[in-house]
């Protein structure tokens, strides 16, 4: 036995009447959170470049599919051998440059492809399967990168940094304005116009946004210790300035 079959039977032991009262109790809406928490806990791991842990968080995603798998199973719904079995023939057609007699110049050629292939498969349109609950940042990108494979994209690079400052200033009026309503719309477009910079750039928005909030704790934390060491106020009874040169001390660690 495989250590995946191993993992498949432990999950049906588990869900049987004698397993654990725990994992009887789950269904698909009450592991949601699980395999959101387990695949940022991948990405951290990605991030310390930590290949223990890797395979560790790695696992725990594994998991949570298998568990999903094993509840519709027992509801004769689908198993994990057709999880797979989707995947494998779902992949052989999407890539009929490896898979059949297609030929392609680069990886642009491939997604253009793909998206005509879903187009086949009954996809109603390009932004199919861009899933509602992708944090706000990262589902921009993924629009912005499905209908840029069919061509409605800036032509360069200077016409999303000309759209940003387009939208900062309309964003200004609406403040001038105290139009509330608009203010949040114009707010909403300059954050999308960023992910159009950051897309030309190679960059991944959500990653990026998602790195700096992580450097800002860490400096942010870093005065708190400091305050903590010296010990004669607590950090709400300090200046701005005073705060600011400690933030300053913070960026050089």
């Amino acid at each position: 036995m495989s250590a995946f079959d191993e993992l498949v039977g432990v999950m049906a032991r588990l869900r049987r009447k004698d397993g654990c009262p725990w994992d009887r109790e789950q269904s698909h809406e009450s592991l949601k959170p699980y395999i959101i928490e387990e695949t940022y806990e991948v990405l951290d791991a990605i991030d310390r470049k930590d290949d223990d842990e890797l395979r560790e968080e790695l696992g725990d995603v594994l998991l949570q599919i298998v568990f999903h798998a094993q509840i519709a199973a027992e509801q004769s719904r689908f198993t994990m051998d057709d999880v797979a079995a989707a995947i494998v023939e779902k992949l052989k057609r999407r890539h009929p440059h490896v898979f059949g007699n297609v030929e392609v110049e680069d990886s642009r050629e491939v997604l253009r492809n793909w998206e005509e292939i879903k187009k086949e498969e009954g996809k109603d349109s390009v932004l199919d399967g861009v899933p509602d609950g992708l944090p706000a940042l990262l589902k921009a990108q993924r629009v912005q990168e499905k209908v840029r494979r069919v061509g409605f994209d800036w032509e360069s690079i200077g016409g999303t940094f000309d759209k940003v400052r387009e939208e900062i200033g309309e964003l200004e009026k609406a403040v001038k304005d105290g139009d509330q309503a608009g203010i949040e719309d114009e707010f909403g477009d300059i954050l999308f116009s960023l992910v159009n910079v950051a897309r030309f750039l190679d960059i991944n928005a959500e990653e990026s946004l998602r790195q700096t909030t992580k450097k800002f704790s860490h400096r942010f934390r870093y005065i708190e210790n400091r305050i903590e060491e010296k010990g004669e106020r607590p950090i709400e009874e300090y200046s701005l300035e005073e705060l600011d040169a400690l933030w300053n001390e913070a960026k050089s660690y």
